[in-house]
């Protein structure tokens, strides 16, 4: 998977506990640790697809735009890194069992390992990320 997962659940989750109030592309590309070019990337594919709303000049930003339990990392996944697992094969030798078969047989697998991956990452929302970004704020203080 790419850094662009990440970096969209890293931005939802900073925006989710803050629901009162817009925050800028410089102030998550800071909380990320990335250029704001890059955070602007992600807020851009997560605005066209819902995730968030903005609004531009002065007090202007990003915004969550969904309840915190509607989004799960599956979500992000999907519009982020979908086809991520898949393998990539050199091009093999044709006339060899293996080599004219290999890149089937292990996309096969790999989708089925993507189907699994999904159903795990299902289960977690941005909501339980507050949650547990919450409690790990609690333990440390």
């Amino acid at each position: 998977m790419n850094s662009d997962f990440t970096l969209a659940i890293h931005s939802l989750t900073l925006l989710a506990l803050q629901p009162d109030r817009m925050s800028t592309s410089d102030a998550i590309a800071e909380s990320a640790g990335v250029h704001p070019v890059r955070i602007r990337k992600v807020l851009g594919l997560l605005k066209k697809h819902g995730f968030i709303k903005s609004k531009e000049g002065t007090g202007g930003g990003f915004i969550f735009a969904l309840d915190l339990d509607e989004v799960n990392l599956w979500d992000i996944y999907k519009l982020t890194s979908e086809g991520a697992l898949q393998p990539k094969c050199p091009e093999s030798n044709e006339k060899c069992v293996v080599g004219a078969h290999m890149h089937k047989v292990l996309f096969a697998i790999f989708l089925g390992a993507e189907e699994h991956l999904g159903e795990f990452l299902k289960d977690y929302s941005i909501k339980e990320l507050v949650d547990l970004i919450r409690h790990e704020k609690e333990c440390c203080e």
